[in-house]
């Protein structure tokens, strides 16, 4: 192929690609500053399934909310957020949860019973999987996304059958949920 008729191609491809990526947003912005802090968490390399961080901003605030499973992710995250561009202030209301064995081994009750189920594989692959298991004095609650109403369901029956007391509480979103017919 000529190297003329090459670089046409390639020009014509990286239009395509540039005219369907979403604009970014501009930089300062609470957009721009809640895809910053979404990036920090999502690369902060502590960030387990065993934390669930959740933030909201407004005018520069960043609030940060959730639980995490040690003191040293509260304050690392909080001087994370604090040091993103247009960030005015920032309200830390990250929970810690209590430092327990029986709390982490039902942690890893759990994560072994829900990801090596054949239908998780796939998000057990991910960096940082999908489905979060917070464990507090011995309850446990699931949050996060899943793809359908049927992991939703089976997730929570996993957790529970890997425990030999209490409910869980299943707060997962279904990405896509189904489609109520009228």
């Amino acid at each position: 192929m000529k190297p003329k008729i090459l670089g046409m191609m390639l020009l014509g491809a990286s239009l395509v690609l540039a005219a369907s990526k979403p604009p970014k947003p501009e930089p300062g912005t609470d957009a721009a500053i809640v895809a910053k802090v979404r990036h920090e968490v999502l690369s902060y390399p502590y960030f387990t399934i065993f934390d669930d961080i959740s933030y909201r901003v407004e005018n520069g605030h960043v609030e940060l909310l959730g639980e995490v499973s040690q003191p040293y992710k509260k304050s690392d995250l909080a001087h994370i957020v604090r040091d993103i561009p247009g960030v005015t202030s920032v309200s830390d209301s990250l929970k810690v949860l209590p430092l327990s064995d029986m709390d982490n081994r039902l942690r890893l009750q759990i994560a072994r019973a829900i990801y090596r189920d054949p239908m998780f594989t796939r998000y057990a692959m991910e960096a940082v999987p999908p489905i979060h298991i917070i464990v507090e004095n011995g309850h446990v609650t699931l949050t996060g996304v899943v793809s359908t109403q049927m992991e939703k369901e089976v997730a929570a029956v996993r957790a529970a059958s890997s425990m030999s007391f209490g409910p869980v509480v299943n707060n997962l979103q279904v990405e896509n949920p189904p489609v109520k017919k009228s």
